[in-house]
């Protein structure tokens, strides 16, 4: 696997800080997971972040904050939906090996080990999705795509941020060609329109915090029925 494109080091601070939308870290966490390089980034990250900590001066607080941030604490955990899971199992898994599938272990607590059994629903023909039950926020989407060979998406910008893995086969776009385990890490002020280059279908995993902005007449009646 040679991975050409990497995480933004903003995504990587978000992520490590416990800051990201579940939706967005299960894309991170999956491409971690695969990705030696950027493991090593986030453990640099960590380090950081934790020699920050260290550096600050201790504040005087009252005596029983403890008292109620735990009391706090078991409140959240109690009124929280276990399914699904929480970005910290997510952040957990992340370094796990992935499967011989191509289904990364963050991923594979979602959807098994196969990408075969799921329920696919159609777009349009040659283009699929499965939606993943994740917390996503501002109307934005958590979901598998499967786009078959020589299939291109509806040029398209952003009103937030995209995160897309390649988990097989591979795309091309004005940004470059992402093959297995690339992720590309897009924000309000790209443009793109990916085609599936490879000889087999195209497998992504995707997230977004908003609705996509599509310049033509047949992307914007489509968007409310697939809900991007």
């Amino acid at each position: 696997m040679n991975i050409k494109h990497h995480l933004d080091e903003a995504t990587l601070v978000s992520y490590t800080a416990g800051a990201m939308s579940q939706s967005m870290a299960l894309v991170v966490a999956s491409h971690i997971s695969m990705c030696p390089v950027c493991q090593e980034r986030v453990q640099n990250t960590q380090k950081i972040g934790g020699m920050i900590l260290e550096s600050l001066k201790p504040v005087a607080i009252n005596d029983d904050t403890l008292s109620k941030l735990l009391l706090r604490i078991d409140q959240e955990l109690q009124s929280a939906d276990p399914e699904p899971q929480a970005v910290y199992d997510l952040v957990k898994d992340a370094h796990k090996k992935h499967s011989n599938a191509n289904v990364p272990a963050p991923l594979s607590d979602f959807i098994g080990h196969s990408f075969d059994t799921l329920d696919w629903k159609c777009i349009v023909p040659g283009i699929y999705y499965h939606d993943l039950p994740c917390d996503t926020e501002h109307a934005g989407v958590s979901r598998l795509l499967r786009i078959a060979p020589g299939k291109e998406m509806l040029l398209h910008s952003h009103d937030g941020n995209e995160l897309t893995l390649i988990l097989r086969g591979s795309i091309s776009d004005e940004i470059g060609r992402f093959t297995v385990g690339d992720v590309a890490d897009l924000d309000n002020e790209i443009e793109h329109q990916p085609l599936v280059d490879s000889a087999e279908d195209c497998i992504c995993l995707v997230a977004t915090d908003a609705p996509l902005k599509f310049r033509t007449l047949l992307g914007k009646i489509v968007q409310p029925i697939t809900g991007f």
